[in-house]
């Protein structure tokens, strides 16, 4: 007998295609109004359709609609289309920072102000090309942002609702910005300890991934304090243990699982838990090799290698590994101690797996 694959449960209720839905319907109705402007916009147009609807794993609309679901939600296409809101936060996040890591691609296709400068040239424009894309990717992602308001107030929800959520919507956008800064300025002045790359891993990704699209829809369903207690106990550790994730998988990931070249994050030089580890762990020579070649926008499939190998060699993959198990098995301990609605606690507990052990 043959057994049907679970249900992800980014699927479950249908949500992925929902959220697609809703961020499809939105984008055309944006395109109408900015063809009404000028036909100019089109390329805007057609470069945030391609990126918000060209991919993306919808994990934090997911995190937000079991949340919501959890604490006595009910299900509605107004809930979806709100929470969609989350993917134009993250679309802003990351066309921000593929330009300030000077990334050439994202998910295997050019990053936007490489797919802008590229549209400078073709067209023999007159100007810097570069220039041309970086300005666009600032607008850009800036508009994904303003757009994310837009689609949590015009989702058909009650303005009060909105209202209550409204302030962890707004802290969540702040911390995911400071967090961008505080990386920028960790590369900037070197600083490889454990304990600021866990602040830029927290305020950076952690929180905005997990525990504030949790407490979103926590807000919007009226959770009780403990509920949101138990989100935050759980979120923060998985939020955390995805981005470690996310860390091992930009040096040894796949690029052809990834859609980024191979040892990106060692060429941009992110000061990662994973580097600091091994900055702690090596002897001298260990060190003097990490950091020598840390942030080389030359590094070669070799020097790839090497600092591969002596990552592994020095015990920082094991150590990462075991942190991202530890940090897993504090939040279900967390969301184990809450009374959740049954469907979503196990939507809950399958995105917590989800997250932490992805291929991609």
């Amino acid at each position: 007998m043959t057994h049907a694959a679970p249900v992800s449960p980014v699927d479950r209720a249908g949500l992925r295609q929902r959220i697609d839905k809703a961020l499809a319907e939105f984008l055309a109705g944006q395109r109408t109004w900015m063809t009404g402007v000028d036909d100019a916009l089109v390329p805007v147009a057609e470069a945030i359709e391609a990126f918000v609807l060209g991919g993306g794993k919808r994990l934090r609309p997911a995190f937000a609609y079991w949340g919501f679901r959890g604490a006595g939600g009910g299900d509605s296409d107004q809930v979806v289309t709100a929470l969609a809101a989350l993917e134009f936060v993250q679309a802003s996040a990351l066309i921000h920072d593929d330009l300030m890591d000077r990334s050439d691609t994202r998910r295997g296709e050019p990053a936007v102000h490489r797919r802008f400068a590229a549209r400078h040239r073709n067209a023999g424009w007159s100007g810097n090309a570069d220039g041309f894309g970086d300005a666009a990717a600032i607008l850009l992602g800036d508009l994904c942002l303003v757009w994310s308001d837009e689609l949590l107030h015009s989702a058909g929800l009650d303005p009060r609702v909105v209202a209550q959520a409204r302030p962890v919507f707004d802290e969540m956008r702040t911390e995911v910005t400071v967090g961008q800064y505080l990386d920028v300025l960790t590369q900037a002045t070197g600083d490889t300890s454990v304990e600021r790359a866990g602040k830029v891993a927290r305020y950076k990704s952690a929180k905005y991934t997990v525990e504030r699209p949790l407490l979103l829809g926590a807000a919007l369903a009226g959770a009780a304090a403990d509920i949101r207690a138990a989100y935050s106990a759980y979120g923060l550790p998985l939020g955390e243990a995805f981005q470690l994730r996310d860390d091992v998988l930009g040096v040894f990931g796949d690029p052809s699982q990834t859609g980024k070249p191979a040892g990106d994050d060692l060429r941009e030089g992110k000061r990662t838990y994973l580097v600091a580890v091994t900055v702690e762990a090596a002897d001298a020579a260990g060190r003097e090799l990490l950091l020598g070649r840390l942030g080389d926008p030359g590094l070669d499939e070799d020097g790839v290698a090497r600092l591969r190998a002596l990552i592994t060699s020095t015990g920082a993959l094991a150590r990462t590994e075991e942190r991202i198990a530890t940090l897993t098995d504090t939040a279900l301990a967390a969301l184990a101690a809450v009374d959740l609605e049954t469907e979503a606690r196990q939507a809950l507990v399958d995105l917590a797996i989800a997250a932490t052990r992805r291929a991609d």
